[in-house]
């Protein structure tokens, strides 16, 4: 672990009593784990040459994954097209951004219209590097799920805290701020076309992962959150997915979490014998 890691896993440490309180306040109802297939997203970021993507795509179809998972990849839109050609099933493909309205004179923008036309069925919106390298605001992701879904793609919504954030208690307000932009966005008849995953940002590249408990609590207080503001209905049924570091050593224990239906998967997505691996986390014990 380097320095960098010890230090912002001793300051989550340090923030965890702040965080119990926080959560005795809006105590969980944990709803039984009866919400649909596992899931595995792959966030391939701004990575991959012609060469590696396609050594990636061999290593993927060579490898056996569980029917009963849903696996989505999301490459970058240079490379749709040759992953779409080349990598077979179960996989599906995702874009991992997508413009916030009709295409147009928007230069360097992917429509919706455009990926459906090309038959990419997922899109990945809101990721925290959107958020803060790009300046998207809770209102512009909650716009971007209401346009995507509008035509007929299914959307990974990503929300999560800062560290900052998570230290002075206001994580569940910042979830809670994310959520309602997505929700007031989203009808009520969208939601089977929706995944969440909660990504806490000090987690996201940085080898550190948020512990078992910490997962939990968040995505326990997601699901309550979304029964009280959407339907119980959704909040039973809707996939909650972590991101945050994930990797073959932890994936096993997050996966029999209560609360914990599946991973969006950054680094390790781009090592396929990795990614088959956690693609296969339901069946580990950890």
């Amino acid at each position: 672990m380097t320095f960098s890691q010890s230090l912002v896993t001793s300051r989550v440490q340090l923030a965890r009593p702040a965080l119990r309180a926080a959560s005795r306040n809006a105590r969980l109802e944990v709803v039984s784990r009866a919400h649909g297939r596992f899931f595995i997203g792959g966030n391939w970021k701004c990575n991959g040459t012609v060469e590696s993507v396609q050594s990636l795509i061999k290593e993927l179809n060579d490898g056996s994954v569980p029917d009963a998972v849903d696996i989505v990849v999301a490459p970058t839109f240079v490379h749709l097209d040759m992953v779409k050609r080349e990598l077979k099933g179960p996989f599906q493909l995702g874009a991992q951004d997508c413009w916030v309205g009709k295409g147009g004179a928007f230069t360097g923008e992917v429509s919706a219209e455009m990926l459906h036309d090309f038959g990419i069925p997922w899109v990945i919106l809101g990721h925290s590097e959107r958020r803060s390298l790009c300046r998207e605001d809770d209102e512009l992701v909650g716009q971007k799920c209401e346009y995507a879904l509008s035509q007929g793609l299914k959307v990974i919504g990503c929300i999560g805290e800062t560290l900052e954030q998570r230290e002075s208690g206001k994580m569940f307000d910042v979830l809670d701020s994310q959520l309602r932009a997505i929700v007031n966005h989203t009808s009520l008849s969208n939601w089977d076309n929706m995944v969440v995953a909660y990504e806490p940002v000090w987690a996201i590249g940085t080898g550190v992962v948020a512990s078992p408990e910490q997962a939990q609590e968040a995505h326990a207080y997601v699901r309550k959150w979304i029964a009280d503001n959407v339907s119980p209905e959704v909040a039973a049924s809707l996939r909650l997915l972590y991101g945050g570091s994930v990797n073959e050593s932890n994936c096993g224990t997050l996966a029999n979490l209560e609360d914990v239906d599946g991973f969006l998967v950054g680094g390790a997505s781009l090592k396929g014998s990795s990614f088959i691996n956690i693609c296969n986390a339901e069946n580990k014990h950890s």
